[in-house]
């Protein structure tokens, strides 16, 4: 007697997943996206003139700090409560008007608004904000408008802030295109943790300590010759 035959019929199930949030982020993020960005040295500009920044070495030191225990930080926990009153009106002024007032000059104040502007009108397709929110907010309650979550955003818009910054730095001091992405290529675990890290803050923890960064700011007001507007 021959043994039964089964045949086992093996079915691969797809599950398709939905990168429109991904591919609006990118566009968002992007620096062909048009808020102005590469107008902004964030008070690098002066740091160059002041010789604190000369370097890959100096670069890197100086945005590691912004990152860990500046505006950065702040920015990134912005954002993410941007991001979580974005359907609450009162909320989202809230963390506005606190963003402002966080703001240590009047260059910082206006590139945050200018920027927010900006990006409030360039993302019109996609999503409608309220007027007047700094950058930072901007993204938040978009990202949140458009389902895209709140722990990418924050990494992306962390790693943006820093290209930015490279990009100034690497026109200002000069750098060249390879060892200003030997530098981003650097700060990436920083990049990542300070992302990371906000995702607990409150806006009670907004604030930092990077004074050189913020006496930049400052001292740019008065730059006798400058590129960039902050």
């Amino acid at each position: 007697m021959r043994p039964a035959t089964i045949t086992i019929t093996m079915t691969t199930m797809t599950t398709a997943i939905d990168h429109r949030p991904l591919l609006r982020l990118l566009a968002w993020l992007s620096p062909a996206f048009p808020t102005g960005g590469f107008a902004y040295s964030h008070g690098l500009e002066w740091a160059v003139e002041a010789g604190d920044i000369t370097d890959a070495d100096t670069l890197r030191a100086w945005l590691t700090d912004v990152l860990t225990h500046g505006s950065a930080r702040s920015d990134a926990i912005l954002l993410r409560h941007g991001h979580r009153n974005a359907f609450d009106p009162s909320a989202l002024d809230d963390v506005a008007a606190l963003a402002l007032a966080a703001t240590p000059s009047r260059e910082r104040r206006d590139e945050a608004l200018n920027q927010g502007r900006a990006f409030g009108l360039a993302v019109a397709p996609w999503t409608a904000l309220p007027e007047d929110l700094p950058y930072a907010v901007a993204v938040g309650a978009a990202a949140a408008g458009e389902n895209i979550p709140e722990d990418d955003t924050a990494v992306a818009y962390v790693q943006a802030f820093t290209t930015n910054l490279i990009s100034a730095a690497v026109r200002l001091v000069p750098l060249g295109q390879t060892t200003g992405l030997r530098v981003l290529a650097a700060l990436q675990p920083v990049i990542l943790a300070v992302a990371n890290e906000t995702g607990a803050a409150t806006l009670d923890d907004v604030g930092g300590c990077a004074f050189r960064s913020d006496l930049a700011a400052m001292r740019h007001e008065t730059q006798y010759t400058r590129l960039f507007r902050s």
